[in-house]
């Protein structure tokens, strides 16, 4: 009697518990309806009548007048007073305190303080060569010929002893662009001792038996004294690996300082992990020797002759042998590199902040490799950044609207590189069209540093006096140094 009691009354504390609970939430439903039709009435309409009013619709935005912008045509010259302000407005106004640039800066930013003032004092003194009219320098100017005669090759061949030229690179000279593909037919050579081998650790005075070789994209150089950057970075490793098994490592490298390695040593990625074009990163092998290969091959065959409806799966070898010829096919995608080692896919690189692919205009075959052919195809017939009348639609109806003096509601800052100028050119005809943009609440620039050739710059302060959408950020472009481009968005925006 006692338990049933209890039992009783604990049914009826939770019976009153949800009773109560579902008396709360009707009175809550009750008061939001009460209060919110009080709310839009007092408190924010007082609030919309001391800002600019938004714009709700499109008929709204068709009806708003832009106080900086002519009602009924627009002319396709501009006035003195107007080119003048374009111009005003296409430099940055960041400021660099040369108090930080001394020599009391501690050891942890002493290098990057050195970059800055670098790039500073470059970019500063090539946009006073633009700004006073200075002419282009011969060479340069031959240069910016040869580049807009858009005469790059769209497939390049070699074979034998002419695959390598005295620098030890296949030239690409416009880069690669997307589809375009690299075939490299070669041998590994023989594992050779090694007292001093870079992809291990030696712990005694004996030489290490290492077989390895390096293919890699490389960029151009931009600071004597350093090596170029390596775009992509494809280091098979038959022997001499300090994990002590075949593996392939991919990287990039730039201003000589690598980034994180993604290494492929047999296991196949997981599941979970991201794809590359829907591809994996690393495809599994086998990590024992060839007669699990011949079984798995002898298994796979019964099982097509039984008629198993189960999918069976081949594993197989690492993909390079010594002294065994091998077909490798790098191509771009969507998303990343995609490496095949005789037909078969092996690994997916997905593409780096910093790197693309009309940087990557050289071939680079070094190590322990007997290269007997190469093979570039699909490659773009002229240089994107080079060729920027190409892309360029000098057109007023792409051009920006001059800031209002107030009622602008968002800014967005755009990071761009100097030599994308087809980039820039497709943004400004896609989303800069939206009604906001061209009404002037919404306000779009493009933050740009000097490129290190000088007649892209010049062909940059062109496009910025006429479309009036880009702020120069003077300083010699870095991506180490991207930070500064963002500080000048602020300084932009803020002002």
């Amino acid at each position: 009697m006692m338990k049933r009691k209890l039992e009783t009354l604990v049914w009826l504390t939770r019976k009153r518990s949800i009773q109560f609970l579902i008396g709360v939430f009707f009175l809550y439903l009750v008061l939001v309806t009460l209060e919110l039709p009080f709310v839009f009435r007092t408190d924010f309409a007082t609030v919309t009548t001391t800002r600019s009013p938004r714009l709700l619709s499109e008929e709204d935005s068709l009806r708003k007048d832009s106080p900086a912008r002519p009602l009924k045509t627009v002319s396709n010259a501009d006035s003195p007073s107007q080119l003048a302000r374009r111009r005003s407005s296409v430099v940055s106004a960041l400021v660099l305190n040369d108090a930080a640039f001394g020599s009391h800066v501690n050891n942890g930013s002493s290098e990057l303080y050195k970059q800055v003032k670098h790039a500073r004092e470059v970019g500063r003194s090539l946009w006073e060569d633009l700004e006073s009219g200075k002419p282009l320098t011969r060479t340069v100017a031959a240069r910016a010929a040869k580049n807009r005669s858009g005469s790059c090759p769209g497939s390049v061949s070699l074979s034998g002893p002419e695959v390598v030229d005295v620098s030890g690179v296949v030239p690409l000279p416009c880069g690669l662009t997307l589809g375009s593909h690299i075939t490299v037919v070669g041998k590994p050579l023989e594992a050779r001792p090694d007292f001093e081998p870079k992809i291990t650790v030696v712990t005694e005075d004996e030489p290490v038996m290492v077989s390895q070789f390096v293919v890699e994209l490389q960029g151009l150089k931009t600071v004597d004294g350093e090596e170029p950057p390596r775009v992509f970075h494809f280091n098979p490793r038959l022997k001499g690996d300090w994990g002590g098994k075949p593996v392939i490592e991919l990287n990039t490298c730039y201003r000589m300082q690598w980034g994180s390695a993604l290494r492929c040593d047999g296991w196949k990625s997981k599941a979970d992990e991201d794809t590359v074009d829907s591809m994996a990163k690393c495809e599994k092998w086998i990590r024992d020797d060839e007669d699990h290969l011949e079984g798995s091959k002898a298994t796979w065959w019964l099982s097509r002759l039984i008629g198993h409806t189960k999918k069976v799966t081949i594993d197989w070898p690492f993909p390079f042998s010594e002294g065994k010829l091998f077909v490798l096919s790098i191509s771009a995608g969507l998303e990343g590199y995609h490496v095949s080692v005789d037909g078969r896919h092996v690994t997916s690189f997905p593409y780096r902040a910093g790197f693309t692919l009309e940087d990557a205009t050289g071939l680079s075959l070094t190590g322990d490799i007997d290269v007997h052919s190469v093979f570039a195809a699909s490659l773009p017939s002229s240089h994107p950044s080079f060729a920027p009348q190409r892309h360029l639609e000098f057109s007023t109806r792409w051009r920006a609207q001059p800031l209002h003096d107030s009622g602008i509601e968002l800014f967005i800052g755009v990071l761009s590189a100097g030599n994308h100028f087809a980039e820039r050119m497709a943004v400004r005809k896609s989303w800069m069209q939206h009604r906001l943009i061209k009404s002037g609440v919404v306000v779009a620039r493009f933050f740009v540093a000097l490129h290190a050739r000088q007649e892209i710059n010049a062909e940059l302060k062109k496009e910025a006096e006429f479309f009036g959408d880009i702020v120069i950020v003077p300083y010699l472009d870095n991506y180490d140094l991207v930070v500064l481009k963002t500080v000048a968005i602020c300084e932009y925006g803020v002002r």
